[in-house]
């Protein structure tokens, strides 16, 4: 997989990098790996890019634990917080207080944070003296009071709310009691990969000689695989060599309540339409380089997701940054990121809507190639590289007193 560099040249383009370079330390207070969510994977991700770029800063993360957890980390995980210890929140803020920490990144997801509906963040916020930025990885259109609370509390709190696309912004300024000249747009950053022909990644993977569909994440039913089951029931007598792959283990929070129950009733579902031998389950957290491997031998990429408010997706992304051709449901990362004829959106719940859709790109493959030059030129502006850029320029105007 290709890396990412810095050129000489690249400097000059951005009017902050230059005096950005010199130690700045920035805290993140997120889930981070070896835990199992998007917000960890992406948090990592950002540090990593960042890194690259500032190799003699120290980052930090403050890591969210689930309550009665204590978890080995890598050695960037400075601190970790009991997400249900009121105390814990108390102590971090003044570790945050008391350190070269020049910066605060908040990755903000309800589910991460402890209290109702999150608010033991606030009382965090509340007590750092440190310039901070929200990233806001889910913004609701209709939030109950408590969410809208927590929302426009922190957004008096933080220097900056950053968003991930151009919705996120109109919804938080008709929606929210948010000062617009805070919201600032980046996009979710996306491996820089360099684009191959599938057949090379399906030989790696075993699946020569098929026409790949996959899903990829954590497993939960809001992910409406069913129905994504249920489309490719539909075109496998036309196209018996393709292969639906779902990739990815279930959700820890939902494999904690409830076990395997959603994905047993895929299995079943599978079993009841008779095509066991066009869809596989691959139930481990895939790596980095294993997602782009079967993202790069992925022929269509499928995202049946349920939440019509769904503001952001790293695997809707992560797909568009291998150049895939897609078809999904049209919650609002979807709808912007695939406009301007990027994809096809498919109605909520209508798997005959996705077999017709799925048999198109089976059927019309100078189409399918369209899509996935569409897409991958899209995502070269979605780049980690570019979105550490971005980052840089905001942390650089909090430190120099421009914000």
């Amino acid at each position: 997989m290709k890396t990412d560099t810095v050129r000489p040249t690249d400097l000059a383009s951005f009017p902050y990098l230059k005096d950005v370079l010199h130690p700045m330390d920035v805290a993140y207070i997120a889930t981070y790996p070896p835990v199992e969510c998007g917000i960890a994977t992406f948090t990592q991700d950002l540090l990593t890019a960042i890194r690259k770029f500032t190799p003699f800063n120290a980052p930090r993360v403050l890591a969210m634990n689930y309550p009665g957890e204590t978890r080995v980390y890598p050695d960037v995980v400075s601190f970790q917080i009991d997400k249900a210890r009121v105390e814990d929140y108390d102590e971090a803020a003044k570790y945050i207080n008391d350190s070269s920490i020049s910066v605060l990144m908040v990755e903000h997801e309800y589910g991460i944070f402890g209290g109702d509906t999150g608010v033991h963040i606030l009382r965090l916020m509340e007590q750092v003296k440190k310039p901070m930025i929200v990233t806001l990885h889910t913004v609701l259109a209709a939030p109950n009071p408590m969410q809208k609370e927590i929302v426009e509390r922190m957004a008096r709190l933080a220097k900056h709310l950053i968003v991930m696309i151009d919705m996120g912004r109109r919804i938080l300024t008709e929606h929210y009691d948010v000062d617009p000249a805070k919201i600032v747009v980046i996009p979710h950053g996306v491996p820089n990969v360099r684009k191959r022909a599938s057949e090379i990644a399906k030989k790696t993977v075993g699946l020569t000689g098929h026409t790949v569909v996959s899903t990829f994440g954590l497993i939960n039913s809001g992910k409406g695989l069913e129905y994504a089951i249920e489309a490719m029931a539909g075109v496998v007598h036309k196209h018996p060599d393709a292969i639906y792959l779902i990739l990815g283990e279930t959700h820890p929070a939902v494999r904690k309540e409830q076990g395997e129950e959603y994905r047993n009733s895929l299995i079943q579902l599978v079993e009841k339409h008779g095509i066991g031998r066009n869809v596989r389950f691959n139930n481990k957290y895939l790596t980095l380089d294993e997602l782009v491997t079967y993202l790069s031998a992925t022929d269509i990429y499928v995202t049946p997701y349920l939440n019509k408010d769904q503001i952001t997706s790293g695997t809707l992304a992560y797909a568009i940054g291998c150049g895939k051709a897609i078809i999904s449901t049209p919650y609002l990362y979807a709808e912007e990121m695939l406009g301007e004829g990027r994809g096809i959106l498919t109605p909520f719940r209508d798997s005959e809507a996705m077999s017709k859709a799925l048999m198109k790109l089976l059927d019309d493959v100078p189409y399918r190639h369209k899509l996935e030059t569409a897409t991958y030129k899209f995502g070269r502006r979605t780049t980690w590289y570019n979105v550490a850029i971005e980052h840089l320029n905001l942390f650089h105007k909090l430190t120099t007193s421009d914000a």
